[in-house]
């Protein structure tokens, strides 16, 4: 496996291309990814936090430079919003990997309460691996695509705990923790 990230050397933003590898490289052998090839490719120029996963041959995670940046610290690199950001990147290449799980929509299709459960879904399996992460962060984002209802916490429960959940699995228990929620905007026109 080879862990590539560009650029190679930062200009705009304090942080090194070799500490990002060795965290990918971490995070790859800890998930079970340590036979693939991984392209970290870091937007230095934007301080916005968009991500998203471009391939899975190689594994190619985009990524602007907001969304490893320390939030108290501008411009410095954060180990734990990295660790989140690419940790849940590497599970779900990993998701669509593995044939039992299913055929996912490309990340740029997923619905935002779809992709918010799927982010659940891997976030609670990195915490399972040793890794660190923001467990109320994750629980306000879910409640924000799927309601403040009890209904919504028994299913980010399920998800945040759960492994080797399918892909329909993912989507059925996150569209029936929305079809519960009491603010829903579901109006038919007049």
């Amino acid at each position: 496996m080879a862990v590539t990230v560009e650029p190679s050397a930062f200009s705009m933003v304090d942080y090194d291309a070799a500490e990002i590898s060795a965290l990918v490289d971490e995070l790859a052998g800890s998930l079970g990814l340590g036979d693939h090839d991984i392209r970290i490719e870091v937007d230095e120029t934007s301080p916005l936090g968009r991500n998203w996963l471009e391939t899975l041959d190689p594994i190619h995670i985009h990524v602007e430079s907001g969304a490893l940046e320390d939030p108290k610290r501008i411009r410095r690199f954060s180990r734990l919003g990295a660790t989140d950001v690419l940790g849940r990147h590497l599970l779900r290449a990993k998701d669509r990997f593995d044939p039992d799980f299913g055929d996912a929509p490309t990340d740029a299709d997923l619905s935002s309460a779809h992709r918010t459960a799927w982010d659940v879904y891997t976030v609670g399996r990195l915490v399972r691996a040793g890794f660190p992460a923001n467990r109320q962060r994750w629980l306000y984002a879910f409640r924000n695509r799927h309601g403040f209802t009890d209904a919504a916490d028994d299913t980010f429960e399920t998800l945040w705990l759960s492994d080797g959940l399918t892909w329909s699995r993912v989507a059925e228990l996150s569209d029936a923790a929305a079809a519960t929620n009491p603010g829903k905007l579901d109006r038919k026109p007049a």
